[in-house]
Parts: C-alpha cells; structure tokens; sequence
C-alpha cells in the first residue's frame, strides 16, 4: 500500500501513510471553495463542470444531462483529489516542503491542473528555494488571481502560515 489513499468514512476524507498534509481539513477547504452542483453548470471560465469542481471531459458527455448523487459526485472528488495529491508527488519533492506549502500547491493542482500549475515558472522556483513571499508575489501578480482573488488571497494566507 505504498503511498495509496484510503477512504475513512463516506464524505469524502482520507489519511496517508506517508508525510503529506492532514486531508481532512484540505478536503473540506477545496469542496468549499469549490461550491457543489448536481448538474453540469460553465465555470466562471465557461468549462462545464459538475460536482465539486469536477471538469467534464470529452468522454463525460453524458454528465451533461442529468443530476447526480451527492455520494456519486463525491466519489468523483475523491478521484479528483487523488491525481492532484499524485501529479503533486509527481513532481515536487514534498519531504522538503511544509505541510502549508503542499496544501497550496495541491490544491491549486486540483483548481487549475498541473500543466497550468508547472506553467508558473518564478513560483515553483521561489517554492523550490524556500521562498515564500516571493512565491506569494507571484501568486498575485497572475491571471489566476483575477480570477479567483478570493481563493487565491486564502491560498496565499495559508502559504505564509497565516492561516491553516
């Protein structure tokens, strides 16, 4: 069971084996900033979405026409949260970073996919340097903050162990 989510009740948390962040709390953080639809619905960037954030993708279609169980929908989080905490192991070295910093930095890997996250060149580096103001700097100076100030100045709280 090397480095594998396990469930530990039905709404959707987890524990690891390993030393990522406690799930509970980042679980429930993203599912708020999220929102939840039962439906498909266009995200304020016009993606069609359902559940808690869950992008539709071409082989979904059938999303578009019906509700769903919360249950279901939170099945699909679970999965949702699993690649994000798997492409964040993927390719940033979490031994080295603190537990604040990797709830950020999956979180904003579930919001805006790993492409996009890696496509913040200056954070990642300033991540990797352990330098955290500038790593927020660049968190604000970006399209993604217009986009989402609010959740981004949250992220960017929590960043700097403001908040948790």
């Amino acid at each position: 069971m090397k480095n594998q989510l396990t469930p530990i009740n039905q709404i959707g948390f987890f524990h690891l084996p390993n030393k990522l962040p406690k799930l509970k709390k980042l679980t429930l953080r993203i599912k708020k900033n999220e929102g939840f639809k039962n439906r498909a619905y266009k995200d304020q960037l016009g993606n069609l979405t359902i559940g808690f954030g869950h992008l539709i993708k071409k082989d979904e279609k059938q999303m578009l026409t019906k509700k769903y169980s919360k249950k279901t929908l939170n099945k699909i989080f679970i999965n949702d949260l699993k690649l994000a905490i798997k492409k964040f192991k993927k390719y940033y070295e979490k031994d080295k970073l603190p537990n604040n910093v990797q709830e950020v930095i999956i979180e904003m890997i579930f919001q805006l996919g790993i492409r996009n996250v890696l496509m913040f060149k200056k954070f990642n580096l300033h991540i990797k340097k352990k330098e955290y103001y500038l790593a927020a700097l660049e968190m604000i100076d970006s399209k993604w903050n217009k986009q989402t100030p609010k959740r981004v100045s949250g992220l960017i709280s929590i960043l700097l162990g403001f908040n948790d």
